[in-house]
């Protein structure tokens, strides 16, 4: 059995914090030298660390996302092995374009918190939002209260629950809770194991994930656009472009030192490309819930033609909550939200990429794992699955995750001697590596002739 002992060790570990939060502080998590938060059961007990195990999105010992399933599950939800049981899904955003305009995507997750806040069903919302600590631009928090402008956005970079939930622990009220789905489903499980956290996390609200990023994807950018780490003050990772499309937006940072704010198109720049798996945990390689099934509801971005050209942008949304179905009701009717038809397959398809990496290209990993000898976690996703994957689908798999590991190592040489090519350099030579990977058949074999007749020509004028 895959427990969070092989989970730490294997370096599968996402850095959540519910193990800490289950232990009383027992289980410590700190900030990793790639820039990940890292569990450390070094000074836990057996026992404590059964307990943190069973709360481990990445262990065995935990409920898997069909055991835990919806919060407020009932027997006349739909059922789908892509998006979980569900009431409803369509698409949508806030019908405010000024708040439209302050958003990652459609606005409809913070406009739902404030709902919930302001209709007394909740008293606080926990989420990631900006750190004035030099040392990280980003934690997570605990807002109540204020509106969303402290909690909009969708921030890639990597923070830890573990000092909010332990003020959850000691503040009695209703929180909502906003992650990923894998750190939804570690606070699903502390739920089952406490009663406190029972109580007082009351609503939880997934953001679809094509895969996390290590704190080191935010200064990666930045620093291609010469704001250095050490002087990076902020980012924003989604500036919204009205002359291009919702998927084509800017990445924007701070310099600390000068104050000034440089931008660019977020494609231009080296790990820019989401498929290139830059700064991808390895976890990510193990999770097979994109949108997040165990929370009362999910958001993503409407990735589908219909609704791409929109450039302030557009939400898609699984719901599993009947009192925020009829939240979205009222919030149409009053036409503060607008709502379009999206049935299970559409919302699934504007996440495909998502559902080839963690189904088909999660059968591939966990094939070669095995085949190696190596503890991986049970997963609702078989390794026989991956003998039906086509050879070539199977390399680009490889080469992403090959990329992901390159990608830390790379960067902290890039840092040690204070050289961004050094990071730019090996990026560029395995995106092209990857890129030949995906050339049609033709198109590899007259590059593979060119290449051998330069070779042989090299060596006859060597002669």
């Amino acid at each position: 059995m895959h427990k969070i002992e092989e989970t730490i060790s294997r370096g599968i570990c996402i850095g959540c914090g519910a193990c800490s939060a289950a232990t009383g502080g027992a289980v410590r998590v700190q900030l990793g030298r790639t820039r990940l938060y890292e569990a450390n059961l070094e000074d836990a007990s057996e026992e404590q660390v059964r307990a943190a195990s069973r709360v481990c999105p990445f262990s065995d010992e935990s409920p898997n996302e069909n055991e835990l399933t919806a919060p407020r599950a009932d027997s006349a939800m739909v059922s789908d092995t892509r998006l979980g049981l569900h009431t409803r899904t369509f698409a949508g955003r806030v019908a405010d374009e000024k708040y439209l305009r302050g958003s990652s995507s459609g606005g409809l997750a913070s406009w739902l918190v404030d709902e919930l806040i302001s209709s007394g069903h909740a008293d606080a919302v926990i989420h990631v939002g900006a750190e004035q600590s030099k040392d990280e631009l980003f934690s997570h928090k605990i807002s109540a209260g204020e509106k969303s402008a402290k909690y909009r956005k969708s921030q890639y970079y990597a923070t830890t629950m573990a000092d909010v939930l332990q003020l959850v622990a000691e503040v009695p009220q209703r929180y909502i809770i906003v992650g990923v789905p894998c750190f939804i489903r570690a606070a699903r499980a502390l739920c089952r194991e406490s009663s406190v956290f029972k109580e007082r996390l009351a609503f939880f609200i997934a953001l679809v994930c094509g895969h996390y990023k290590t704190q080191s994807f935010a200064e990666s950018l930045a620093w291609q656009l010469g704001v250095k780490p050490n002087d990076l003050s902020s980012v924003d990772f989604r500036v919204k472009q009205d002359d291009r499309t919702a998927n084509d937006y800017n990445f924007a940072a701070r310099s600390r030192a000068t104050g000034q704010t440089v931008s660019a198109p977020t494609r231009t720049l080296a790990g820019g490309n989401w498929g290139h798996s830059a700064f991808q945990p390895e976890a990510c390689n193990f999770c097979d819930d994109v949108v997040g099934e165990t929370a009362d509801v999910s958001f993503g971005d409407a990735w589908l033609p219909e609704f791409i050209s929109y450039p302030l942008g557009t939400n898609v949304v699984v719901s599993r909550n009947r009192l925020i179905d009829g939240i979205f009701d009222a919030g149409h009717r009053m036409q503060k939200i607008e709502t379009f038809a999206a049935d299970a397959d559409r919302v699934a398809a504007s996440q495909a990429g998502g559902f080839r990496h963690r189904r088909e290209g999660l059968s591939v990993r966990l094939a070669d794992d095995i085949a190696q000898g190596l503890s991986v976690p049970a997963k609702r996703v078989s390794p026989a699955q991956s003998v039906g994957v086509p050879a070539k689908r199977a390399s680009l798999i490889r080469q992403r995750r090959r990329m992901a590991a390159r990608s830390h190592e790379v960067f902290l040489k890039a840092l040690e001697e204070d050289d961004l090519g050094i990071y730019l350099r090996e990026y560029r030579r395995e995106a092209a590596r990857y890129r030949r990977i995906d050339l049609p058949l033709s198109r590899r074999v007259v590059l593979l002739v060119k290449a051998t007749g330069r070779n042989i020509l090299n060596r006859f004028s060597a002669n």
